[in-house]
């Protein structure tokens, strides 16, 4: 996958800005997976996307994005997880399907992947997935209709998307049986 070369480190930096954190963290990566690492100023430094990505988030004090209840924050890490693993592990087109279709039945009834709240699991998730979706057909868009609605709503949520690519959703269907 071409944007996973440094999936990480950019992303941090994405997150960064989201959170609204004065730039300067030190990111580089480590190992053939180039697993993010962020230099702190004291002591050793911080390994992997999801401890560098909550790490952060309570730096700027919006721990509610970690979830609120025990079972939110779970979920929340579950997610997590699941793109470390999944998303970042994923590379042929079958990882990706199996991806889509997961999530779509996941969102079914779901406005956020952790429930009714945003959470950083939305976040990680739509940058995970943002270089599939610019590539999916409308149809694959439209068979995936609980993942699009889901992505097209992160991608509008205020300061998310910042320099990717809009990726675009037919509004309305099309209608095939003309009278």
């Amino acid at each position: 996958m071409a944007a996973a070369a440094r999936p990480g480190v950019e992303e941090l930096a994405l997150l960064e800005k989201l959170l609204g954190l004065p730039r300067g963290n030190k990111y580089g990566v480590q190992g053939e997976r180039k697993i993010p690492v962020l230099q702190t100023n004291n002591g050793p430094g911080l390994t992997g996307l999801m401890t560098i990505a909550a790490h952060l988030v309570k730096q700027a004090k919006k721990d509610q994005l970690l979830g609120s209840t025990a079972e939110e924050k779970a979920v929340v890490q579950q997610w997590l997880e699941y793109r470390v693993t999944q998303v970042d592990g994923g590379s042929s087109k079958e990882d990706t399907t199996t991806i889509l279709k997961n999530l779509n039945i996941h969102l079914e009834d779901k406005v956020y992947l952790a429930g009714n709240t945003f959470t950083l699991a939305d976040i990680l998730m739509y940058y995970g997935l943002h270089h599939i979706m610019v590539d999916l057909t409308v149809q694959e868009k439209e068979k995936y209709l609980n993942v699009s609605r889901w992505f097209n709503h992160i991608q509008h949520y205020p300061g998310v998307r910042q320099h990717l690519s809009n990726v675009t959703f037919i509004k309305n269907r099309l209608y095939t049986n003309a009278h």
